[in-house]
Parts: structure tokens; C-alpha cells; sequence
């Protein structure tokens, strides 16, 4: 037993904790039993324990000896324990024992699998690694080896021999599995007259030579490449519950039809309300997939060049925006919908300024081809020339509709469309929502919150793309197997999103929202979030992470082996790092008492 004093700035001592040192034998089903050095103390009222060691290949009669002189006794050794301790190994270990722990904790090892297996800790040790630090299969099995792995992940997860082809082998064996594996997903996040959020994105892959890979609108903007699409499910809070992956060149629109029937048929709710993007629940989509269905809701966008036909016909009093920034209405357009316009004043002058600032530039490119025209030498001539000039400028600035233009042989003049500008700048900063959900179940701003809540996808599909998951570059070929990685690094998102919840207190999270607030421009931070931003500190005094670096501060908790020479011989045992107060506050806020092997 021994005492902890912590001291202030000036040496004075402000509290004393009592730490009592023992050895515990613990049962390892058909093994021997583990031996662990650990630890007791008491916070408040509640009393705690966590390991320091396993001592498992130390001879009995050592571990005998050790007892008694924890326990205060003086012991009369034949063979005494010198100062030769050495650490022959370290290794990171504790961002792989808090993965891993919180995939036992949300049951997602049992989701995947009942019972244990070496294909079930393949599956898990691809998820932890790709979270920690994503890489190919090939870098992924080349990290597990006991002579090259950068952490205890290989270790922990008994997978120091795995190769590439074992990994290949369970991403098979887990897309066999993923229609279950989302059945129980499902059954835990969504309910019947619970919100489904879905959204769809496309990321390019490596070579031609996947059936999945096809040339289509490619938002990463990569020349020459295929791409796939796929489309994200989550539950009302942006936790995902599924993924389906399609051809390269199918439409974002087209892929609703088989969500509708995955949630309504596979996962057996029937009553849901659909919050999607407007380019993907389009008008005939409501018309054919969802208003024929009993039970189906849904919260949507309109169009730019919808919003534009309202205000034409004064559907929409824009004037009362100077008033409220929503506004709820009704359309012979929209039979049967309730239609919410809303309006942030901060798109709409930041919308305002960049068209502003965008003509002012182009017209200045317009006044240097119209000196062109005039100079006396080489002056540019001909309205082919001039024309393909202005085309040029015109394409480069996406700014045709908002000019007249009058090209001659000799020059060219140009004038603004000062009335188009005057309505683009009256509908800057305005959305419209459409929805189907009855007024007592959800008033105008639950709506427009609840289409709000997107955001959560985009965020999603940030982490997956580019933060955190890092899903490119797809080298595989067979279909099957791109569909097994993206599910995977779906299964990863989900034990990251579930970590970001517990670990906000550390993160630069607000964890303190106000599920009252009402207001259509942006959701204010809670004060501890603002404190948080301003001091770079929490409430107790410790830095402020984002996920990624306190992931790594939790990786400097390292699994230590360490080798003892006794005359008797040499022996090894396992000794953990100490974790720091921001390192325990993480362990506390997660509920892990340790970061033990087992």
C-alpha cells in the first residue's frame, strides 16, 4: 500500500489518494490462469482497480515471494530479484484497446458474430486498423507481424501470422454477412416513426477492370477514372445503420426505390419519415415511390429553379423575410405538402457579395478584350475572334445569364441584366422545404431541423473520404470485394461516430445541444463549447483534442514487454504505461477501468 499526494503550484499538499498494490490469478477459460500485478484506489466513493502488468510467465514461486511482500512481509530469497529489469519491446496500445473495447461495449464483435473465431478477429482488427491509421490490406496484415507491426493490435487480436489472403478471404466472408449484420443495426437505431436519413456520394477507383466501376457525374473531380456510387442510411442522429454500393453511372434519384424497400421489407418499419436530399427525392419519386405507400413521410428541398417559380407568381411574399425567417405556406403546385420557406441572412449576404465580386472581375476581362479592340496596332478583329474570346471568359466565370451581349466585327459591348440580378439577390440565403409530416407531429422549425440534420451525412462522407477513414484508393477488382470495403469502413464509421459521442467532452464537440432551439440560420454553440473554442481547455482544466490527435495521445499508453534475469533463468512479462489524467479521463468517459491485454 502507498500513498499519492497531489500538490498545488506552491507545494502545498490539497489531497492524498491510497493505492493499494496486489496480485490476482484470473481465470483464462482453457488456459492457464493469467497472473496481473494490479492496483486499487478510491475515488469518492466508488473504488476502483486497474492493471499495471501481467505476470503470467513468472515462475510460481516468484509470484508467491511477490505476494507476501505486497502484502508487507520480509522474504528470506535464495535467489534474489536484481535491478536487471529491461524493456525489450514497446509497443503503442492504448488507441487499440479503447477501439476495442468499445466494439465489445456496443456488441458490434457479437453483431458481426456470435461466437469468436480468427475470420471474427480479422474482420475486428481491419476495423481498429482502419480507424487508427487506414492503409491497403497488403500494409494492413504486413502491420499485424510480431517483426514489423506498429502497434499491439496484431498482438491483442492473436493475428501476428496473418497475410494479405487471409484478409481478402474475411472481406469475403464479411459481405456474406452484411445483410444480417444491418438487420440488427436497424433493430437497435430505428424504430417505426423515426427519422431516416440518406444521402448518396460516388468515390473513383483504381484501374478498369471492376464491373462496378463506370463513368459518371464525378464529384472528386478525377478525370479518367471510374468511379462507384453509394448510398449512406442513418437514424435521426447520423449514426449509420447501412450502405449499398451501385454502378458508377447510376443516378443519385434511382437509388431510392431499393432504400425504400430495404427499410420497409428487410428491416421491418414501416412508418418512417424520409429526409433526403431534393436531388434524390425528386417530384416523381414522390408521386411513384412514396405517396402510393402507407406510412411513408418525407422532408425535402426544392430546386433553385423551382424557388424561382414560386416567387414569380408571389406564391411566396418574400417581403415578410424582413419580418420572420420562416414562413409556412401552401401551393396548388404542391397539393397535399407543407411547404416551409426559410431565409439566413448570412448565405444571403455572403451569396451576395461573391456574385458581386464575381461580375466585377469578369468585367473587368470584359473591359481589357473591348481595349483590345480599339488599340492601334494588331487590334483584334473579326466577331469570330472577339466571340471566342468572350466564350472563354464566359465559361471560365459561369456567368452567361447575366449579361446582354453585342459582338460586331469591330468590338463588342455588354450590359447586365440588372433585372435577374435584382431577383437572385431578393432569393439569396432562401430554401424551401417540402414535407408530407402532419403539423401536430412536427411543427415548422422540428422540419426544418430535422432536414438540417444532413449535415451529419456530409460529415460522414467527409470522414470516409477524406479525415479519417480514407476509403481511396480502391484497388480491388471483383465487385464484391469494393462492396466489402465499403461496408467495412462503413463498420468503422460506426465505432467512431459511437466514440466521438462518449469522448465529446475532450473533443472540440458541443456536447451540451438544445434540442429547443428555434431558429433557421445556425444552430449556436452551447457556452462550454464557445469556453472550449476561446481557452483550448475543458471545464477540468485539460487540453482540448480532436479525434484524431487524442486517438494518438491515447496511443502513447504502451504495451511494454519487459524481460527479468534471475539465476534461474530469463523471464518475460507484459507491463502497461500508466495512463495520464487526459489519457483516464478518456478510459472514465468511455467506462474502461483498463487498457489490460486479455
Amino acid at each position: 500500500m502507498y500513498m499519492i499526494t497531489y500538490l498545488n503550484g506552491q507545494g502545498f499538499s490539497l489531497f492524498a489518494k491510497i493505492v493499494v498494490m496486489y496480485m490476482e490469478r484470473v481465470p483464462n477459460r482453457n488456459s492457464p490462469p493469467a497472473v496481473l500485478l494490479r492496483e486499487s484506489y478510491r475515488e469518492g466513493e466508488r473504488v476502483k482497480k486497474r492493471t499495471l502488468a501481467n505476470l503470467s510467465t513468472l515462475p510460481d514461486e516468484v509470484v508467491d515471494n511477490m505476494k507476501l511482500v505486497l502484502k508487507g512481509a520480509k522474504v528470506s530469497m535464495t535467489e534474489t530479484i536484481p535491478d536487471n529489469f529491461e524493456v525489450i519491446r514497446s509497443r503503442p496500445h492504448g488507441h487499440v484497446m479503447v477501439i476495442l473495447e468499445t466494439i465489445k461495449k456496443l456488441g458490434l464483435d457479437k453483431i458481426i458474430a456470435k461466437t469468436s473465431s480468427r475470420t471474427r478477429n480479422l474482420v475486428l482488427g481491419m476495423i481498429i486498423a482502419r480507424i487508427i491509421n487506414p492503409k491497403s490490406k497488403l500494409a494492413t496484415a504486413r502491420g499485424f507481424h510480431e517483426k514489423t507491426f506498429s502497434n499491439s493490435l496484431g498482438k491483442v487480436l492473436n493475428l501476428e501470422k496473418a497475410d494479405e489472403d487471409e484478409l481478402y478471404d474475411a472481406l469475403d466472408w464479411l459481405v456474406n454477412k452484411q445483410e444480417k449484420i444491418e438487420n440488427k443495426l436497424a433493430s437497435l437505431h430505428l424504430n417505426n416513426g423515426s427519422l431516416v436519413l440518406y444521402d448518396v456520394t460516388s468515390t473513383y477507383l483504381e484501374g478498369n477492370g471492376c464491373e462496378l466501376g463506370k463513368y459518371g457525374y464525378n464529384r472528386d473531380k478525377k478525370k479518367g477514372k471510374t468511379q462507384i456510387v453509394f448510398g449512406l442510411l442513418c437514424d435521426q442522429n447520423g449514426c449509420p445503420v447501412a450502405v449499398e454500393v451501385f454502378e458508377g453511372n447510376t443516378s443519385d434519384t434511382s437509388t431510392l426505390e431499393s432504400q425504400i424497400e430495404k427499410v420497409r421489407k428487410r428491416f421491418e418499419v414501416k412508418n418512417v419519415v424520409w429526409v433526403t436530399d431534393r436531388g434524390i427525392l425528386t417530384s416523381s419519386n414522390i408521386k411513384e415511390l412514396v405517396k402510393p405507400v402507407e406510412g411513408l413521410d418525407y422532408i425535402s428541398g426544392l430546386t433553385k429553379a423551382s424557388i424561382r417559380k414560386l416567387a414569380e407568381v408571389e406564391a411566396i411574399q418574400l417581403g415578410l423575410f424582413d419580418e420572420v425567417n420562416l414562413v409556412e405556406f401552401e401551393s396548388e403546385d404542391y397539393p397535399n405538402e407543407r411547404l416551409i420557406a426559410c431565409r439566413n441572412p448570412l448565405i444571403a449576404a455572403k451569396n451576395r457579395k461573391q456574385r458581386e465580386a464575381l461580375l466585377k472581375i469578369a468585367e473587368e476581362q470584359f473591359e481589357l478584350i473591348i481595349k483590345a479592340t480599339k488599340r492601334e496596332k494588331r487590334a483584334l478583329k473579326g466577331a469570330d475572334k472577339i466571340a471566342l474570346r468572350v466564350a472563354k471568359l464566359l465559361n471560365k466565370y459561369k456567368i452567361n445569364k447575366y449579361y446582354n451581349l453585342d459582338i460586331t466585327y469591330s468590338g463588342f459591348t455588354y450590359e447586365r441584366k440588372q433585372e435577374l440580378i435584382d431577383q437572385e439577390i431578393a432569393l439569396d440565403g432562401v430554401y424551401i422545404l417540402r414535407n408530407s409530416v402532419d403539423e401536430t407531429l412536427m411543427d415548422g422549425f422540428e422540419v426544418v431541423k430535422a432536414y438540417k440534420s444532413l449535415s451529419s451525412l456530409e460529415e460522414a462522407f467527409r470522414c470516409y473520404k477524406s479525415i479519417d477513414l480514407k476509403v481511396r484508393p480502391i484497388y480491388h477488382y471483383k465487385g464484391d470485394r469494393v462492396k466489402a470495403h465499403i461496408f467495412l469502413c462503413m463498420l468503422a464509421y460506426y465505432v467512431e461516430w459511437h466514440l466521438k459521442q462518449k469522448l465529446a467532452p475532450l473533443l472540440f464537440e458541443d456536447e451540451e445541444i438544445d434540442n429547443n432551439y428555434q431558429d433557421v440560420i445556425k444552430a449556436r454553440r452551447s457556452n462550454s463549447a464557445v469556453a472550449k473554442d476561446r481557452k483550448k481547455r475543458t471545464e477540468d482544466n485539460l487540453p482540448v483534442h480532436s479525434f484524431r490527435t487524442l486517438l494518438e495521445d491515447l496511443g502513447t499508453i504502451c504495451l511494454n514487454t519487459v524481460e527479468c534475469s534471475l539465476e534461474s533463468g530469463k523471464y518475460v512479462f507484459d507491463k502497461i504505461t500508466r495512463p495520464t489524467e487526459v489519457q483516464q479521463k478518456a478510459l472514465d468517459l468511455l467506462s474502461i477501468s483498463s487498457v489490460c491485454t486479455h
